[in-house]
C-alpha cells in the first residue's frame, strides 16, 4: 500500500512538471550518463572482462564527446569509477540537477543453455537423462529499453537489471518497499512511463538506428520494461545494451577502442538529432 501511495503521488508530481518544463520551452542542458554496475556488483561477466568495467570505459568516452564536440550541455556522471552508486542515488543524481536526458550503458548476456550430455541406465533398463550446461555464445546485437510495463513473461530483462537493489543496504526502505521480483511492483510503476514516453522512444530509436544503419550492428530493437533506475527517473530515459559480453566477438568488440568509439559515436549523434528536433524555442 505504501509504495502503491509513493508511486501515484510521484507519478502525479511527475506530471504536473514536466508538463511547466515543456509549457516553458524544452531544451537539453543537462544530461546524465550513468555507467551500469560497479564495486563488487560486476553485472554480467565475458570470458575475460566484466560489464561494469566495459559500461564505465564507454561512459567516460561519451562523457568526453559531449564534453569537446558539444560544450553547452552540462555533462554529469552518477559514477566515474570502479565504485557501487544505489539505483535510488543514480536517479536522484539526475532528478536533482533537473537533468533534461539519462543515458545509461549496459552490456547484454545470455544464461547458459541446458542440454542433454548423456544417458544414465537403471537397473530395470530405464534410461535417465543427465543434464549439463554449455556457453550461449551466439547472440548478438544491440537493444535499448525504455521505462514500461510489460507483460508478465516478458520481465526477464527488468529483473536481471534490478537485481542489484537486492545487494543494497535497506533497499526496501530506499525503494518504498519494492521488491524486485514481484511481478505486480512493475505495473504499479508503470505509472511513471507516460510522463516521459514519447520522447524516451524516439531517442531510443535513434540510438537504435544509428548501431544498424552507421556501424552494421544486429538490431534487436527497442522495448519497454519496468527497470526501476529508469521508472525513477523524471525525465526521457534510456538504458542501451551495447552488445553481448557472452558472445566472444562482440566481447572483443565492446573491449577495443574502436568498437567503443563506434558505440559512443552512435549514441552521440543520436542525442544531438535528438536536440535538435525536440527542443521547443
Amino acid at each position: 500500500m505504501r509504495l502503491k501511495i509513493y508511486v501515484f503521488l510521484a507519478a502525479i508530481s511527475l506530471i504536473i512538471s514536466s508538463q511547466a518544463t515543456f509549457a516553458q520551452g524544452y531544451k537539453v542542458k543537462t544530461i546524465v550518463i550513468d555507467a551500469g554496475h560497479g564495486g563488487p556488483k560486476s553485472g554480467a561477466a565475458g570470458s575475460y572482462s566484466l560489464e561494469k568495467n566495459v559500461a564505465l570505459k564507454v561512459a567516460l568516452k561519451l562523457g568526453k564527446k559531449f564534453e569537446e564536440e558539444m560544450p553547452e550541455v552540462k555533462i554529469l556522471y552518477t559514477r566515474k569509477t570502479d565504485v557501487d552508486v544505489e539505483f535510488h542515488k543514480r536517479a536522484a543524481l539526475a532528478n536533482d540537477n533537473k537533468a533534461d536526458i539519462f543515458i545509461s550503458i549496459h552490456c547484454n548476456s545470455m544464461p547458459d543453455r541446458r542440454v542433454v550430455t548423456g544417458y544414465t541406465t537403471t537397473k530395470g533398463g530405464k534410461k535417465i537423462a543427465r543434464y549439463g550446461y554449455v556457453k550461449n555464445t551466439s547472440t548478438s546485437g544491440t537493444e535499448t529499453f525504455v521505462a514500461g510495463s510489460h507483460r508478465l513473461d516478458e520481465q526477464d530483462v527488468a529483473i536481471r537489471e534490478n537485481a542489484d537493489i537486492k545487494l543494497e543496504k535497506n533497499y526496501k526502505q530506499n525503494y518504498d518497499g519494492y521488491d524486485p521480483n514481484d511481478p505486480e511492483t512493475f505495473i504499479i510503476l508503470s505509472l511513471f512511463k507516460n510522463t516521459f514516453r514519447d520522447k524516451s522512444l524516439k531517442l531510443a530509436r535513434l540510438i537504435q538506428n544509428n548501431y544498424t544503419n552507421d556501424d552494421k550492428r544486429v538490431n534487436r530493437g527497442v522495448k519497454e520494461q519496468g527497470i526501476l533506475i529508469l521508472q525513477r527517473c523524471g525525465m526521457p530515459a534510456v538504458l542501451t545494451e551495447i552488445g553481448f559480453i557472452s558472445n566472444p566477438r562482440e566481447e572483443d568488440y565492446m573491449n577495443s577502442a574502436s568498437g567503443q568509439d563506434e558505440i559512443v559515436n552512435s549514441i552521440f549523434k543520436a542525442v544531438k538529432t535528438y536536440k535538435r528536433e525536440t527542443e521547443i524555442n
